[in-house]
């Protein structure tokens, strides 16, 4: 588990080595389903202190990498060929999307289709969902059960 006061300091350093440290600041969000975010228009990257906490410090240096090409590659890169470039030439060697599990355990409210599989929310569902593992369009057939849970803190 990365501890956030080092996580600071790589990000900091990253921020130093990449970008104009005038223009770019660090910050942790809340996030509980992205590691981290590149924001352009306010010009901050940011890590959400939930899932920091969980990750390793190289999935921590990774999200970092990650949203520092963001923040070279420009508003309009997305994740496409210049962002990709910038990516792997400052060291990025993770993929896209985050392959660890959202802080789940921070979830209030957790579903569960007839199947067994389960599905976390952090809002209460507006409307019946039913499980897109069991099916490819909504059906009643496997309709989620929702159920409202104090989040481990």
């Amino acid at each position: 588990m990365a501890e956030l006061v080092r996580v600071r300091r790589w990000a900091e350093a990253l921020i130093a080595m990449h970008l104009d440290t005038d223009a770019w600041t660090f910050g942790f969000d809340n996030a509980k389903t992205r590691g981290g975010q590149c924001d352009h228009s306010a010009k901050r990257i940011t890590v959400s202190r939930h899932l920091a906490a969980r990750f390793d410090d190289d999935e921590i240096h990774q999200v970092l990498l990650h949203e520092v090409a963001h923040a070279m590659a420009g508003p309009s890169a997305g994740h496409g060929p210049r962002w990709k470039a910038i990516a792997r030439e400052i060291g990025y060697v993770g993929k896209r999307t985050l392959d660890k599990p959202v802080a789940e355990d921070l979830a209030p409210w957790v579903g569960t289709c007839p199947r067994g599989h389960l599905h976390y929310r952090y809002r209460k569902p507006a409307k019946s969902l039913s499980c897109g593992r069991c099916s490819g369009r909504f059906s009643r057939e496997f309709l989620i059960v929702w159920e409202h849970r104090a989040p481990a803190r």
